[in-house]
């Protein structure tokens, strides 16, 4: 699934192309996405400007004046820009078609994304209302984490997975970030010191960094709106290394499921602390 370093990229790569362009109009070839693509989207739309684009945790946010264009990339979706003349693949299932002559074409094989529509503030959406803080926004600092995660047993990979607690972090970049924090993945969150805490949101920036400006990851559908892919992946410490040895330490990396979700990391560099009654 596209995380927040896929969208970031995306965001960056259609800025260039979508801000100050006017809206021609919207060519919807299958609804039937997440949830369906609402029929009176291309009226809604057409003839507008584009102010701004955003992101919210996975949630891409184009502002059109009168409203928000809600689009989220599910589990296999991309945004690319193309000319508004290119043929349709069998996945293309909604052109967002500008006056330069170019269109937004959103791919999805598996239809699990989203393209919706928010009146008013998108962020009061009831999509993202709930969400957490932004992982890179100076709201996510040691001391939150520290008192988020009191008093839950819940293993912290777990926690930052969850949209509620921080926004946009997914099963790679935990893996990565909790690699570089030198913190086992199935760790009690309610056992982190602040000390870890100050480690593991330093950590979660700087894996999140290093990604966006890598590209994010390809590691099936996902390519950039230039139709390029990322090339994170490349820089792995512990995601999809199982079996291989540590580049710090030369242990073998394991792959066991925490929370249901493969999960990656390396026993001798992140042990696991002794479990507590507390």
């Amino acid at each position: 699934m596209p995380e927040l370093p896929e969208v970031e990229t995306t965001r960056r790569g259609l800025e260039p192309h979508l801000i100050g362009q006017r809206i021609e109009g919207m060519t919807v070839r299958n609804r039937n996405l997440r949830w369906p693509v609402p029929r009176n989207l291309p009226a809604l739309v057409r003839g507008r400007t584009v102010l701004a684009l955003r992101r919210r945790g996975k949630y891409l946010l184009i502002d059109c004046g009168n409203g928000w264009l809600l689009l989220h990339l599910g589990m296999s979706g991309s945004l690319r820009v193309v000319p508004s003349r290119t043929p349709p693949g069998k996945h293309d299932h909604v052109d967002l078609l500008l006056g330069s002559g170019q269109a937004v074409r959103l791919t999805d094989p598996r239809r699990f994304g989203c393209v919706l529509w928010c009146g008013s503030d998108p962020v009061q959406h009831k999509l993202m209302a709930t969400l957490g803080p932004e992982p890179l926004d100076g709201e996510f600092i040691a001391q939150w984490l520290y008192a988020r995660t009191r008093g839950r047993r819940a293993p912290i990979k777990s926690v930052l997975m969850d949209s509620h607690a921080v926004a946009g972090i997914g099963n790679i970049y935990a893996s990565e970030a909790l690699f570089l924090a030198r913190i086992h993945p199935a760790t009690p969150a309610r056992q982190l010191a602040l000390k870890q805490c100050e480690r593991l949101v330093s950590a979660v920036r700087e894996t999140l960094l290093a990604a966006i400006a890598a590209g994010g990851s390809s590691l099936r559908n996902f390519v950039g709106s230039d139709g390029k892919p990322g090339y994170f992946q490349q820089q792995y410490a512990v995601y999809g290394r199982s079996g291989e040895s540590c580049r710090i330490c030369a242990a073998v990396i394991r792959n066991e499921a925490i929370g249901q979700r493969s999960s990656f990391f390396c026993p001798r560099c992140q042990r696991l602390p002794r479990l507590t009654g507390r």
